[in-house]
């Protein structure tokens, strides 16, 4: 189970150069960009949590807090009950994590890949051979498995990733964008997968899946939360925002929840 409260994140960003006649010339101004400004969400155990925003909302900076990747400015994360703190190995042994950035290493095969994450998370050499085995036969992915993954096709890099995410059999697993790329058929084995791995069969796993893909969300989350310019907007199964927006088509229930409620509540200020 994964709870956020109120969770805040800025940067700072530098400006254009300046060119101004004076001692300032080419010195670029410091900008603070509020990538996340109150975004609250409980994901719990055998459920897909859909994390649904356009591009620029906040679910990756989110996500990478609640990877313990970045520090929030303010809010709190629990994951199982124990609170994330950035680069806290008790929390990140209890997630396996699918960020948008594949990175995997293309001298390497995909099950030297899956293997090495095995050792990063301490797992003994036997055990790391048999999850691989049980990981590539559920994925479709055996024949892959002593391929160098250099000129791997998009569907089958995301296997390997969501392989290496999954090696030390996490409870909660973070999925970012993973269909980005992946063709239907990819796209349709991954959904089947995660169906799997939310069933009392495959774990009951409690899964956050980000995305800005309307009929992804519609097919596969239990349960919905839309983010805009960074804060939650609104929360619910779909049937529950379609009725909240008073629409029938849940991308028009998305557009007038999300972008309509931000345009109403800047003209307010």
């Amino acid at each position: 189970m994964i709870n956020v409260t109120d969770l805040h994140k800025e940067f700072i960003s530098l400006g254009k150069p300046s060119y101004r006649l004076n001692l300032e010339f080419g010195k670029r101004k410091k900008e603070t960009v509020k990538a996340v400004e109150g975004i609250s969400f409980t994901a719990v155990d055998g459920a897909i949590l859909g994390l649904l925003g356009a591009n620029g909302a906040g679910k990756t900076t989110s996500l990478r807090m609640v990877a313990s990747l970045l520090a929030p400015d303010k809010g709190e994360i629990l994951v199982d009950d124990v609170a994330v703190t950035p680069g806290q190995q008790t929390s990140q042994a209890r997630m396996g994590i699918l960020s948008d950035a594949r990175g995997l290493y293309p001298r390497l095969t995909a099950r030297e890949n899956i293997q090495y994450y095995g050792s990063l998370h301490g797992m003994d050499r036997g055990a790391i051979e048999q999850r691989t085995g049980q990981l590539a036969h559920w994925l479709g992915m055996t024949g892959l498995l002593d391929r160098r993954t250099d000129g791997f096709s998009q569907g089958e890099r995301m296997k390997v990733a969501l392989a290496r995410a999954l090696i030390h059999d996490p409870k909660n697993i973070i999925l970012d964008e993973p269909t980005n790329g992946l063709d239907v058929v990819a796209t349709r084995a991954l959904r089947e997968f995660l169906r799997w791995l939310r069933s009392a069969e495959g774990g009951g796993k409690c899964i956050i899946f980000s995305t800005h893909i309307m009929q992804e969300v519609e097919r596969l989350c239990d349960s919905v939360v839309i983010v805009a310019r960074g804060k939650t907007v609104a929360s619910g199964t779909v049937e529950q925002l379609l009725q909240q927006a008073g629409e029938t088509d849940f991308e028009d229930a998305f557009v007038k929840l999300a972008f309509l409620h931000t345009t109403s509540t800047e003209g307010a200020k």
